[in-house]
């Protein structure tokens, strides 16, 4: 099979088309033909080495396609209050948070396995897994949003940044978002952002402010890292959240605790998706409520790009350049 492999850490060059054999099963997993993969940031970290992993390492960390084989115990995954999943060749399936999508063939243990449910597509699935589950856990487990509270959404016409709108604005929550092009601002408008702040023309810390009256924001949801953490923190109202969960502009330097106590007792946390979907039937529960909101026309995939495996480092330089809004795929 051909899969993107890399052999050492580095930039987008590192990835090379390899020819590798298709994996088999063991007893507790499924043997998933890939037809589309997403591609995110956390691949650039891996590549990068600054999430570490074994090498050489097939990357990539969401997929969807078919069951093509499956192991002899791979029917253990709990869905919550309805006995087992099983797995049978032919199922349509996606995942999220397992290496290796990155190939026309991926092994994935049974219980990191959810079913595609009817009416929605292996491509949307494909682009719904991560990101989704990310947009859902951030708006509705790390601060659980409330009708009328104000979330300022960094990169909001991201790929992240789009659903997390749409989550916020469906709960009842005003939004703030902020872009850099007007195109972005469209799209992040038309996903149910209240207010677009240019972060490119603007200061977003004094035009948070004025749009809050000084109040201050209940939660920042910050992708962004390096360029706007300090000054999210400034717009936070007191015992406010930051949830901090990306870093496309760099890492964040450490912080000293008493920091969040001088600017009101505020709350800090960097999530990751892993940690709200630890067990089987939570990670059914989570997808099934990202999928089946996609499903019911709630929630609204951007796909702004598909592109051929052998293009993995053409795509991962339009993901780190910003070029794009949405969801970026690979297509096998």
């Amino acid at each position: 099979m051909k899969a993107i492999q890399i052999r050492r850490t580095g930039g987008p060059e590192v990835m090379e088309l390899a020819e590798l054999p298709v994996p088999q099963p063991k007893s507790n997993e499924v043997v998933v033909k890939i037809k589309a993969a997403g591609v995110n940031f956390i691949d650039v970290y891996n590549r990068e080495g600054r999430y570490k992993a074994p090498l050489p390492l097939v990357i990539g960390q969401e997929g969807a396609g078919t069951v093509i084989a499956v192991g002899s115990d791979a029917g253990t995954a709990n869905e919550a209050g309805k006995g087992d999943v099983k797995f049978s060749v032919g199922d349509p399936v996606a995942y999220a948070g397992v290496l290796g999508s990155y190939a026309e063939y991926a092994l994935v243990p049974a219980d990191r396995l959810v079913k595609i449910p009817p009416g929605v597509s292996e491509r949307d699935a494909a682009a719904a897994m991560l990101q989704g589950m990310t947009a859902h856990y951030l708006s509705h487990d790390t601060y659980p949003l409330k009708r009328g509270e104000t979330a300022l959404i960094h990169a909001a016409a991201g790929g992240v940044g789009l659903l997390l709108v749409q989550m916020a604005r469906n709960i009842g929550a005003r939004v703030i978002g902020t872009v850099s092009t007007e195109e972005k601002a469209k799209l992040a408008r038309e996903a149910g952002a209240d207010e677009i702040i240019f972060y490119t023309q603007s200061d977003f810390e004094a035009e948070t402010k004025r749009l809050t009256d000084g109040k201050g924001v209940d939660v920042v949801y910050d992708s962004v890292g390096k360029t706007t953490f300090e000054k999210g923190l400034n717009v936070l109202r007191p015992r406010g959240m930051m949830a901090l969960f990306g870093g496309s502009s760099g890492a964040v330097a450490p912080i000293d605790p008493i920091v969040l106590t001088q600017k009101g007792s505020l709350f800090l946390t960097r999530p990751s998706l892993n940690s709200y979907v630890i067990t089987s039937q939570e990670l059914q529960a989570r997808a099934g409520a990202v999928l089946g909101m996609i499903r019911q026309g709630k929630l609204k995939l951007r796909v702004a790009h598909t592109y051929p495996l052998a293009d993995a480092q053409q795509a991962h330089r339009d993901l780190e350049g910003r070029k794009t809004t949405g969801k970026l795929l690979l297509l096998t």
